[in-house]
């Protein structure tokens, strides 16, 4: 924001304040006299050129903001609908230094709207909490099975065996899921959520904790870990978690370096009880986090590519109940021919073999009449349905699909052509580069998974 927007916003907000102080609309007023305050002090600060500039800025904004404590006072008094201002329309002084009750009340009220902005970012926070489970089990996660040993000795153990943990044998409090994208990092979060029985799953990112207003990040995040205090067994997983607590240096924002401190601070600071409470952090990028973040992860787990085994599986789990005639071979060659393919990859792969019957119902110009199950009843067979052939084929009527009835239709099998043809036009998208520096991230700092 420019320093002319910034001074203009801050006119903006008291013209407005002014305006619904005239009306007698002092709680509205008195929220927009706070915001000029704020944008004044901010204009003051890093915008404002000149000593006779800041001055005149200053002058406007004190004699705003005692307006603005008048109103406060008032409306904690419950007093008059309208508050009577001094004859030039400015605030009426105060003949006495002493406290009298009326400053008491005001205390409450300053305390009461603490509160309200309380609740306020707790309901604002209230929708990172994982209400419905996404229904993944680990048998779902194809190999890492330290990771998953690991996460499950952080969650399942602890509630379903809590007299194992005991005296100085404490459960997990932080692990860091690292490695290159597509991997199944955020697929084992899932998994946790799904396994984690009666813990309280807790979802955040950088757009939950991250607000433009100044120091509402930090009440975000001291919330968040408020909020999983209250509701423990609580698991906080934090994607992308480098976007969050990048390593701190003397470029960055004093915005950013607060977030960090509180992180810091909430994660394992003085006079916090984090029993119960596992924060889960996602990374592709572990060598840009603050060193101490990475301290806080007591556990650090390279999530690699998968193995030729784990590949198998993944085209397998992909495939699930659509039609083929891919053997348990060729699923083992497939897993083979696909060294360097993530996770996600292999499922690109898949999404396009999956395509390549319905591109042939599209490119053929030639049907013959084929006898599959009903749709309706799958125990029934049904003799005329229309499957894509050759021209050369005996039975081959010349036709397109635009011609054929959409019942009639019957697309033909994945088979393993179509898998190789998948594999040739979807390339990995991990580079040896990316390798690189995450196993030497590895040999330092972390453990494989």
């Amino acid at each position: 924001m420019s320093g002319g927007s910034t001074l203009q916003k801050a006119i903006e907000q008291v013209t407005k304040a002014t305006e619904e102080d005239k009306k007698g609309n002092y709680p509205e007023a008195l929220r927009l006299y706070q915001n000029g305050v704020d944008y004044f002090l901010h204009s003051i600060k890093y915008e404002a050129q000149g000593t006779k500039s800041k001055e005149s800025i200053r002058a406007k904004c004190m004699s705003y903001l005692e307006r603005a404590e008048e109103i406060k006072k008032f409306l904690a008094n419950g007093g008059p609908k309208k508050a009577k201002a001094s004859a030039d329309g400015g605030p009426s002084k105060k003949k006495s230094g002493k406290k009298d009750k009326r400053e008491d009340d005001s205390e409450d009220s300053e305390s009461d709207e603490e509160s309200a902005d309380d609740k306020k970012l707790r309901e604002q926070l209230e929708g990172v909490i994982v209400m419905e489970k996404p229904n993944i089990r680990w048998s779902d996660v194809a190999g890492l099975h330290v990771a998953k040993e690991s996460l499950k000795e952080a969650v399942i153990l602890p509630t379903k065996f809590p007299h194992l943990f005991v005296g100085k044998r404490t459960p997990w409090r932080g692990i860091l899921l690292y490695g290159p994208p597509g991997t199944g990092k955020s697929y084992l979060a899932k998994a946790v959520a799904t396994e984690a029985g009666n813990s309280t799953f807790i979802s955040a990112s950088a757009g939950d904790l991250l607000s433009k207003w100044l120091g509402e990040s930090e009440k975000l995040v001291k919330g968040l870990f408020t909020m999983a205090r209250k509701n423990k067994p609580t698991i906080i997983f934090l994607d992308e978690v480098d976007s969050l607590c990048s390593a701190r240096g003397e470029g960055e924002s004093e915005s950013a370096r607060r977030i960090k401190t509180e992180f810091l601070v909430q994660m394992q600071g003085v006079g916090n009880d984090n029993d119960g409470i596992l924060v889960l952090g996602a990374t592709n990028i572990p060598w840009g986090l603050d060193s101490a973040i990475r301290r806080r992860f007591e556990k650090r787990i390279y999530i690699p590519l998968p193995e030729a085994e784990a590949r198998t599986y993944m085209f397998k789990l992909n495939l699930g109940s659509t039609p083929h005639v891919i053997t348990e071979q060729q699923f083992h060659e497939l897993g083979d021919r696909s060294e360097g393919y993530s996770g996600a990859d292999i499922a690109i792969v898949v999404r396009d073999a999956l395509m390549q019957p319905v591109r042939k119902v599209q490119q053929s110009t030639h049907f013959k009449k084929v006898t599959g199950p009903s749709r309706d009843d799958p125990t029934v067979m049904k003799h005329d349905y229309l499957s894509p052939c050759s021209p050369g084929d005996p039975q081959a009527v010349e036709t397109n699909w635009m011609q054929i009835n959409g019942d009639d239709l019957l697309e033909p099998k994945v088979d393993m052509n179509d898998m190789l043809r998948a594999l040739t036009n979807c390339r990995p998208t991990v580079g040896e580069d990316d390798l690189k520096e995450h196993v030497k991230f590895t040999h330092d700092f972390g453990q494989e998974g």
